[in-house]
């Protein structure tokens, strides 16, 4: 076995004990069996490891896609409707391993923005609603908290479709009801695009782009946001979104935003863009 399959190999074991904690923390909420299939998965690639033998790379990434058809498992199984308590947000387990979009975003930028920046915003938030929903609340620091409840609560919900609207094993193209909407839409799928690649690219700072459903009008459309939580336009739903806050891409664009926002097209999923379209698409307001 190479030295670059005994690393990936590893690297496969080690997210799925972080999906598998996740799973044990929501055990109560019809795991069981997932948990289970996981740990056999793990032992299959832990056999792998000590018989030393080379592996193909093909067999490498069937290995993969099992793996994440795990989490694919508990994402259908757990009750969306399930209420979190204030202050109880947790870090969501990523779809895929730290590596498997690469080349186009490093596992290095994968672990740091994932562990270290979504991170910081799930606490975040967990501290302001604590703040501004406990027993105790001071109204004197209202102002502050209200702020960083919008601000870590609109950088961790947006980080929570960023990862799922990624995937190694992209289409690299709409598909469904989906494209057929950006047609009518936009005109055509390719005008979709430059659109929200030159609006990513128009970001000054900190922001993101998105595609969005808006309710109201029964219409698409996109948007910059500055930072997470500013620009936004109220009562519209995120349907596919694009992290382009320096910590997404420095490390391995350096000052290339261009390059990195060009490079990401290849790793959309739209499966789970066209999944949330599906589902937004079937809240409508009267029109005005």
């Amino acid at each position: 076995m190479s030295h670059f399959e005994n690393g990936y190999v590893q690297q496969l074991i080690h997210w799925g004990d972080e999906v598998r904690n996740k799973l044990v923390e929501e055990r109560g909420i019809n795991q069981e069996q997932v948990i289970e299939q996981l740990e056999n998965w793990q032992h299959r690639l832990r056999n792998i490891l000590h018989s030393n033998q080379p592996i193909a790379y093909e067999q490498l990434m069937e290995l993969r896609n099992e793996g994440e058809q795990f989490l694919d498992e508990w994402s259908q199984n757990r009750s969306s409707k399930q209420p979190i308590a204030y202050g109880k947000r947790k870090l969501p387990p990523l779809p895929y391993a730290y590596n498997a979009l690469e080349p186009y975003i490093s596992e290095e930028i994968m672990r740091l923005h994932h562990n270290k920046h979504h991170q910081s915003y799930v606490d975040g938030l967990n501290k302001a609603e604590k703040a501004l929903y406990g027993k105790n609340t001071d109204d004197k620091y209202l102002k502050y908290w209200l702020r960083e409840q919008a601000f870590h609560g609109s950088g961790h919900q947006l980080h929570t479709i960023f990862w799922f609207n990624m995937t190694p094993r992209s289409s690299k193209q709409p598909h469904g009801e989906l494209r057929t909407k950006m047609e009518h839409d936009f005109g055509s799928w390719q005008r979709f695009k430059t659109l929200f690649t030159n609006t990513a690219n128009s970001v000054e700072g900190d922001g993101w782009a998105v595609l969005y459903w808006n309710p109201r009008s029964g219409m698409l459309g996109v948007q910059s946001f500055e930072k997470h939580q500013l620009f936004q336009i109220a009562d519209i739903i995120p349907l596919l979104v694009l992290d382009v806050w320096e910590h997404a891409y420095y490390l391995q664009y350096k000052t290339d935003k261009k390059a990195y926002i060009d490079n990401w097209w290849n790793v959309v999923n739209w499966q789970d863009v066209n999944d949330r379209y599906k589902r937004a698409s079937q809240l409508r307001w009267d029109g005005y």
